[in-house]
C-alpha cells in the first residue's frame, strides 16, 4: 500500500540516461534519415531561428544529444533539449520552450496533433519500421470483399509508409479512403510529408470532408461515416482508443507493425460507454467539482476552462481549479472535499482511466452532460473539447432560466444512490464576475440571520490534518540564518554527522 503513495526518491535522483556524443558514419546516416535532420535544418535556416527547442519523449532521449549536435553543426542556431514535459509527451510543451525564449519548437515522436498558438512548430514523427507487404496482406485477409468501404487511419510514426500502402490497395479496393495528416498552418505548424501524395488536396468547406484529430479524409456522397469500417495501423494505445470512442458506431480492425499481425478489435464499446456514463452520473451527484488543467499547449484551453466554470456555477455546484502537472493517485487523494474532477487535456489524454483514483475523473463533454439539461446522451462521444465551444460541431447552449416559473429547479433520481436529486439552476443575475453571490451567505430565519454553508473553510476545519500549525504570536522573530546545504535526503551536515557517529574510537586511532 505504501508503494502507491511514495516512491524511492534516491533512485529517482540517481537515475541516469546513457547517451553518447560521438557517432559513427553509419549511425549519423541512420539518424539523419530517421529524424529528418536535413529538413529540420532547412526549416531553421529559412526562418532564421536563433534558439530552437527540441522536444523528445522519454524513449527517444537517448538520441537527443546527437540530434542536437547535428542541428547546431548545420545551422547557426542554439538548441535546447526539452526532456521532461509538464503533461503528456504527445502535446507540444510551449511553456518550457518559452522559459528558454526559444524562437520555435521541433516536436519529435508520436503526437496528438492538437493545434498550438504561441510558437512556430515543426513535427518530426520519425520512421518506425513497418512491412508494407505484410500490412496489405493483413488488410486483404480482413476485408475479402473488394467493394468494402474502409477508412485507413494510422499512428503518425508510420506515415512514411502510407504512400506505398495506398498504391498496393487502391487499385484493388476502389472504396478505400486513406486519411491524410493535416495541421493548422495559420500559426506556423508544419509537417514533413514524405511519401504522401502531394496532390490530394481536399476542400475543407465540403460537407463530405472530415477533419479531426489531425486527420483529414473525404467520404462518398450519400454515405455517412457510420457506413465505413476503420482500419488502424499501429499498436494498441491512447490513439486507437480515442478513435474507437469517437467513431463508436464503426467496426474497427488493426495491424500491429511490430508483430505484423492484423486483427478485428474486440473491445466492447457499449461497455466502455456505460463506464463513461457511470462517471456522468457521479458528476450529476457531485456538489464540489475540481477542474484539472491537463495541458498548457492546446489552443483554447483557457476558453473551455471558463466555459466549465460557468456551467458548473449555473448548475448550482462549486468549482476549484487545479494545476498539478502530471496526474497520479497520491496528488488527487490530498483533496477529499472534491466529489469529481474534470480533466482539460488533449483528446488522447482526456480518457483517463480513473478506476484507481479515489474520485472519478471525467472529460469536459461528460461534465456538460451532467450540468446541461439540453444535452442528451445519444451515444455520441466527444473527446476534443474544442468541439464543445461556441461554433464547434458539438456545441449546445446552456438553457436560460425562466423567471416566471420554477423551471430552474429540476428533480430526478440518482442512478447510483437511488435518492432524489434536486438541481438548482442559478440565474444570470445571481452570478457577478463569474462567482456565485448567494451560496456563501443564506437567510436562516425571519430575522435574516446568516451563516456560511459548505465553504472551503468549513471543509478545512473538519479535516484531521490541516497542515503546519501557524502558532501566531508564539514564535519569536529572528534574523535570517544560513540554512542547510545539499538535498533533502542527505544534507551535507547530516552526512558529516552520520560519518562521525559511525566512526569508532579504534578507527580514529
Amino acid at each position: 500500500m505504501t508503494d502507491a503513495f511514495s516512491s524511492n526518491s534516491e533512485a529517482v535522483i540517481n537515475r541516469t540516461v546513457n547517451v553518447s556524443t560521438t557517432t559513427t558514419d553509419y549511425q549519423a546516416g541512420s539518424l539523419a534519415e530517421r529524424y529528418e535532420i536535413t529538413e529540420t535544418c532547412r526549416f531553421v535556416t529559412i526562418n532564421n531561428f536563433k534558439k530552437v527547442a527540441l522536444q523528445f519523449p522519454d524513449d527517444l532521449l537517448s538520441d537527443a544529444i546527437q540530434i542536437s549536435a547535428e542541428v547546431e553543426k548545420e545551422t547557426n542556431a542554439k538548441t535546447f533539449i526539452l526532456g521532461d514535459t509538464s503533461y503528456g509527451s504527445c502535446c507540444v510543451d510551449e511553456v518550457a520552450a518559452e522559459h528558454v525564449r526559444a524562437d520555435c519548437i521541433v516536436h519529435y515522436g508520436p503526437s496528438c496533433l492538437s493545434p498550438c498558438r504561441r510558437l512556430p512548430l515543426l513535427y518530426v514523427f520519425g520512421k518506425r519500421p513497418t512491412d508494407v507487404q505484410q500490412c496489405a496482406a493483413a488488410f486483404k485477409e480482413l476485408y475479402s470483399d473488394c467493394e468494402s468501404h474502409v477508412i485507413i487511419l494510422y499512428d503518425v510514426t508510420y506515415s512514411h509508409a502510407i504512400g506505398d500502402l495506398r498504391q498496393l490497395l487502391c487499385e484493388i479496393y476502389p472504396n478505400v479512403v486513406v486519411s491524410l495528416l493535416k495541421v493548422d498552418h495559420s500559426h506556423g505548424a508544419k509537417l514533413i510529408h514524405d511519401s504522401l501524395v502531394a496532390d490530394d488536396q481536399l476542400d475543407s468547406q465540403d460537407d463530405r470532408v472530415i477533419f479531426t484529430f489531425g486527420r483529414q479524409f473525404s467520404i462518398q456522397e450519400g454515405l455517412r461515416i457510420d457506413d465505413y469500417s476503420m482500419f488502424y495501423i499501429g499498436q494498441e494505445g491512447l490513439t486507437l482508443t480515442n478513435f474507437m470512442m469517437t467513431w463508436n458506431r464503426c467496426s474497427f480492425s488493426s495491424f500491429d507493425p511490430i508483430t505484423c499481425t492484423g486483427r478485428v478489435e474486440s473491445i466492447n464499446i457499449n461497455k466502455a460507454l456505460m463506464k463513461r456514463y457511470y462517471a456522468v452520473e457521479r458528476a450529476k451527484d457531485a456538489s464540489v467539482v475540481g477542474i484539472m488543467v491537463g495541458t498548457l499547449g492546446v489552443a483554447n484551453y483557457l476558453t473551455i476552462i471558463d466555459q466549465l466554470k460557468d456551467i458548473i456555477h449555473k448548475a448550482g455546484k462549486k468549482s476549484y481549479m487545479f494545476a498539478m502537472g502530471k496526474i497520479n493517485v497520491p496528488k488527487l487523494a490530498n483533496f477529499l472535499e472534491i466529489d469529481v474532477y474534470v480533466l482539460v487535456a488533449c483528446p488522447e489524454n482526456s480518457l483517463l482511466d480513473s478506476s484507481e483514483f479515489y474520485r472519478p475523473v471525467v472529460t469536459p463533454f461528460e461534465m456538460e452532460l451532467a450540468c446541461n439539461k439540453h444535452r442528451d446522451w445519444t451515444g455520441e462521444y466527444v473527446t476534443d473539447f474544442r468541439d464543445l465551444l461556441p461554433g464547434g460541431s458539438s456545441h449546445v447552449g446552456f438553457p436560460e432560466p425562466n423567471q416566471s416559473n420554477n423551471e430552474e429547479e429540476t428533480t430526478d433520481v440518482s442512478l447510483i444512490t437511488g435518492a432524489l436529486r434536486t438541481t438548482n439552476f442559478t440565474t444570470s443575475s445571481e452570478i457577478i464576475d463569474g462567482t456565485l453571490q448567494s451560496t456563501s451567505l443564506v437567510p436562516r430565519n425571519e430575522t435574516l440571520t446568516v451563516a456560511n454553508t459548505n465553504t472551503a473553510a468549513s471543509y478545512l476545519a473538519g479535516r484531521s490534518w490541516q497542515g503546519l500549525e501557524p502558532k501566531l504570536g508564539r514564535t519569536p522573530v529572528v534574523k535570517a540564518v544560513k540554512g542547510r546545504r545539499g538535498i533533502a535526503i542527505a544534507y551535507e551536515e547530516e552526512g558529516l554527522g552520520n560519518r562521525d557517529s559511525s566512526t569508532t574510537p579504534h578507527q580514529q586511532s
